[in-house]
């Protein structure tokens, strides 16, 4: 039996979410599946992976074909790499300790990679906030700025009306006297 690692879809319309499967080749792509090994969302950034590695890599050891999506998730998150590693230990290129070491130093820089990534999207979205604020701050400040010029004005022309009617009353009021 040809066996496959491959994404199986679940999720709504629009927003896809994926279960890392192995099936038999010829199931239909949402059907029947031997056993399930992780999930993918991509819908986040960075897109997260869960996976069990063990049985991913005692997979892919195994012969099972990942198709191109779920190979780049495996090679992600280093099956391909321990997958290489354990050929070198069974050549006796190196015992199993150099091998776990040259893994664990390897996931360390993909781990700082995948660190780094993340602080930067948290910093891209910090600052497009803070410019967001800024814009609006502005905004409000000419908003802000055309209110009190209007209320200046009206308190203004308020002020010239009690001038003018206050002038017309004294003109009036000494218009009799004079009569």
């Amino acid at each position: 039996m040809a066996t496959k690692i491959r994404l199986q879809r679940g999720g709504r319309k629009n927003y896809a979410f994926y279960s890392i499967v192995i099936a038999d080749a010829r199931a239909p792509r949402d059907g029947k599946f031997i056993e399930k090994i992780g999930t993918y969302n991509p819908n986040t950034n960075p897109a997260a992976v869960d996976l069990n590695f063990e049985r991913a890599l005692y997979w892919v050891e195994t012969g099972a074909q990942p198709t191109d999506t779920a190979r780049n998730i495996l090679k992600g998150e280093g099956v391909y790499m321990m997958k290489h590693l354990r050929g070198g230990v069974k050549k006796g290129a190196f015992d199993e300790a150099t091998c776990q070491q040259k893994f664990d130093a390897w996931k360390q820089t993909k781990v700082a990679t995948f660190d780094a990534v993340t602080k930067k999207v948290t910093d891209e979205k910090k600052a497009a906030v803070a410019k967001n604020l800024e814009a609006e701050k502005k905004v409000n400040e000419a908003i802000a700025k055309k209110v009190a010029d209007k209320k200046a004005a009206a308190v203004a022309a308020q002020a010239e009306a009690e001038a003018a009617k206050t002038a017309e009353e004294t003109t009036t009021e000494e218009a009799p006297a004079e009569a």
